[in-house]
């Protein structure tokens, strides 16, 4: 059977990891998606610097064909480069945020790929160090729990019907050394004697002979028991 504690925690990485699988794949896509839009704001960062330059190349020539002073060219041309490069700065601040963006990306999904690899490594070891469970059969312990019951049954009916008063209330504790006692068995072909070694105990053995008496008096096809 499946050890639940390993299923668990297999489950947990394995959840883990298609988060990761699945956000790396996002990476991956913003950074292509990213790196695409720096090619194309480069593009128009370039095209629209040719632009602006060629129109302060004209006007330029236009004010030199008018004959203007030169102070006053300088000053016209400076002023309206100084708006150009501010444009142009404008549109490589958008290039390279895109650029930033593809590169950030690009590290998030480096770092999953890194996870994924990490994850897989600890599913495969789980794998390996993972012990067979097995179900128990408790069908044996079942029986033994009915001859248990069967045996301590059949002591107290035996303790009521033929111990001594004095043993009434007596527990398994009290009555286990006369189950145990040892002896001899004979039987013949009508009669069987049961012959029981004594206790070294005084009050036991008078119990014993109790015992056997209550046994003796009640009719059991010519059984005699004697201590």
């Amino acid at each position: 059977m499946e050890n639940s504690e390993v299923a668990k925690k297999r489950a947990a990485l394995e959840k883990r990891l298609a988060n990761v699988q699945r956000w790396a794949e996002g990476a991956r896509k913003r950074s292509h998606n990213a790196s695409k839009l720096y090619t194309k704001r480069c593009q128009q960062t370039k095209e629209r610097a040719t632009e602006l330059y060629r129109l302060l190349n004209n006007h330029q020539i236009e004010l030199e064909q008018q004959r203007k002073k030169d102070w006053l060219l300088r000053k016209t041309i400076k002023e309206e480069k100084a708006v150009a490069d501010a444009e142009i700065e404008e549109y490589q601040q958008r290039q390279w945020k895109a650029y930033e963006t593809s590169n950030q990306e690009h590290r998030k999904c480096e770092r999953y790929c890194q996870e994924q690899r990490k994850l897989l490594r600890t599913l495969e070891d789980l794998a390996a160090s993972e012990r067979t469970m097995y179900e128990l059969d408790n069908s044996k312990d079942q029986v033994m729990t009915v001859f248990k019951v069967a045996l301590v049954n059949l002591v107290m009916w035996t303790r009521d019907r033929y111990f001594p008063r004095s043993y009434e209330h007596a527990t398994w504790k009290r009555l286990a050394p006369f189950f145990r006692l040892p002896g001899l068995v004979k039987q013949t072909q009508n009669t069987m004697e049961v012959s029981l070694r004594p206790f070294n105990d005084k009050q036991y053995n008078q119990d014993l002979e109790a015992l056997c008496e209550r046994i003796n008096a009640v009719p059991m096809a010519d059984a005699w028991y004697s201590p």
